[in-house]
């Protein structure tokens, strides 16, 4: 699955060869610049301490603490003694195809789609794992890592089942403040998925509520209820999420015109654009492109 499939350059971290998933153990001691990364990123601390620092804010890191980043977040650690880190990455065409059924899942649609973008997390989300979760989590890792030097084509269900089970063990862990309404939580309405698939296959759509309903056979009123008890946002909220990961993406992996990435986006107007890509990295468009785009990297993802 190529040995070492994760690359950094100019603050962009990214899949080298279009890698089905990657693990691995790292050490900071000092500190690690902020960049950004075209993937899920799942960060496990084992050992050590340090500063995390986001567009979510600070957070003091020590073994057992986990931080989970959506594609397109800009995170650095600061401050680091002995920080020893398990990744956990993949591209979000794992969670389209191999893991779209966890959307539907309460515990890992909410790890992976919903719980980094509620309480104004802005695409992150922080856990940890304590005694026996915390080793579970970290065998699973570990598997994931000896993986690495394996042809895909021959093990892409390990892979993918490790990852599973690596994830619903950080999804209890999650769930747990608020265990009671989650572990009870039925799966949502099927209009609820179809929703999110059918406007991340179709970002530069120009997406009104009534024409989603519409698509799914509810009333505008009816989508927005099922939707936000599901997912913690409004539809027309959940796509403007997607468009700027998409944008982020686009920005520091190329050098198409800025007005160019927003149409391509579903944003075709400069100047909603801008106030939409800031208000969701904490940057503008331009200066996030400034100071994360690299060479345009090579990725199937």
């Amino acid at each position: 699955m190529n040995a070492v499939p994760i690359s950094d350059s100019g603050g962009l971290v990214y899949f080298t060869g279009g890698s089905l998933v990657y693990a691995g153990r790292h050490v900071h001691e000092d500190s690690y610049p902020a960049h950004t990364h075209s993937f899920v990123e799942i960060a496990v601390v084992a050992e050590g301490e340090g500063s995390h620092r986001s567009q979510a804010g600070r957070r003091s890191l020590s073994a057992g603490d986990v931080v989970l980043l959506r594609p397109g977040v800009w995170h650095g650690y600061e401050e680091c003694s002995g920080l020893v880190l398990h990744n956990c990455c993949f591209g979000p065409g794992l969670l389209r195809r191999e893991l779209a059924w966890a959307r539907e899942d309460p515990l890992l649609g909410h790890l992976l789609w919903t719980g980094p973008y509620s309480l104004d997390r802005r695409g992150t989300l922080a856990a940890r794992l304590e005694g026996a979760a915390l080793r579970e989590g970290l065998s699973h890792l570990e598997a994931l890592a000896e993986l690495q030097s394996k042809p895909v084509h021959l093990h892409r269900g390990d892979a993918v089942g490790r990852l599973a089970l690596f994830l619903g063990c950080l999804a209890r862990a999650v769930a747990e403040p608020g265990a009671d309404a989650l572990a009870s939580a039925s799966p949502p309405h099927p209009a609820v998925a179809e929703a999110m698939r059918l406007m991340e296959g179709r970002l530069a759509h120009h997406w009104s509520l009534a024409e989603l309903a519409g698509e799914l056979h509810l009333v505008p009123g009816s989508l927005v209820r099922l939707f936000k008890s599901a997912v913690g946002v409004p539809p027309m909220t959940y796509l403007a999420r997607q468009r700027a990961e998409a944008a982020a993406a686009l920005l520091v992996r190329g050098d198409q015109p800025i007005v160019q990435i927003g149409q391509a986006v579903g944003w075709p107007d400069p100047n909603h654009f801008a106030r939409r890509f800031k208000a969701h990295f904490g940057l503008s468009a331009s200066a996030y492109r400034r100071r994360f785009s690299a060479a345009p990297p090579v990725s199937r993802e």
